[in-house]
């Protein structure tokens, strides 16, 4: 039985990853969602973060104000990380490439980029040291071998493991971005 709400929810929501013409392009974003893996890996650093701050509370009503500025300054540094994990990945305006990490964030400018390809090779599972087969979008750079560059985005990252529509898009998305403000230096 089709419910022609969740219907209405799909177009919606693919309208959603496409860029409307009036949008400044000179703005970072992100060409495309973050994942359930990233945003449930956040959920849960937000959820510690309450349990730290209802200690932080617990402790200042005690009288102990020292302790709880403490424990509230852990809170606030889980808070930062959480809100840090949403925020990495990939980011592209007219300026280049920006790719975000938890610590820290590289930007490589249009000019700087020699190719963007998706290439089969062993990826990283969630970041984590297992490697398993996966495809990988990569960045040529001008200034560094390609062997110097890790992946820009990985079908078993946090954003696209099962997922690999989502992770074919995104890199379509970047590749076109790169193609446009790259003046034609794509191969």
């Amino acid at each position: 039985m089709p419910l022609p709400f969740l219907t209405a929810d799909r177009a919606y929501d693919a309208a959603l990853d496409n860029a409307l013409p009036y949008d400044d392009r000179d703005r970072w974003r992100r060409p495309y969602r973050p994942g359930p893996w990233r945003v449930g890996g956040a959920a849960l650093w937000l959820l510690l973060a309450s349990f730290v701050l209802f200690a932080a509370v617990a402790l200042a009503l005690t009288g102990s104000l020292s302790s709880a500025g403490v424990v509230l300054g852990i809170a606030l540094l889980i808070i930062a990380a959480a809100l840090r994990i949403l925020r990495m990945g990939v980011w592209v305006s007219a300026h280049g490439v920006r790719q975000v990490g938890l610590l820290h964030t590289r930007t490589v400018p249009w000019k700087r980029v020699v190719t963007v390809r998706t290439a089969q090779q062993p990826v990283r599972w969630l970041g984590l040291p297992r490697t398993v087969q996966g495809q990988a979008l990569t960045l040529v750079r001008k200034d560094r071998s390609p062997e110097d560059t890790g992946p820009l985005l990985t079908t078993h990252g946090m954003d696209f493991v099962g997922r690999t529509s989502a992770f074919d898009r995104a890199a379509d998305a970047v590749e076109a971005w790169a193609a446009e403000y790259g003046h034609g230096q794509l191969r």
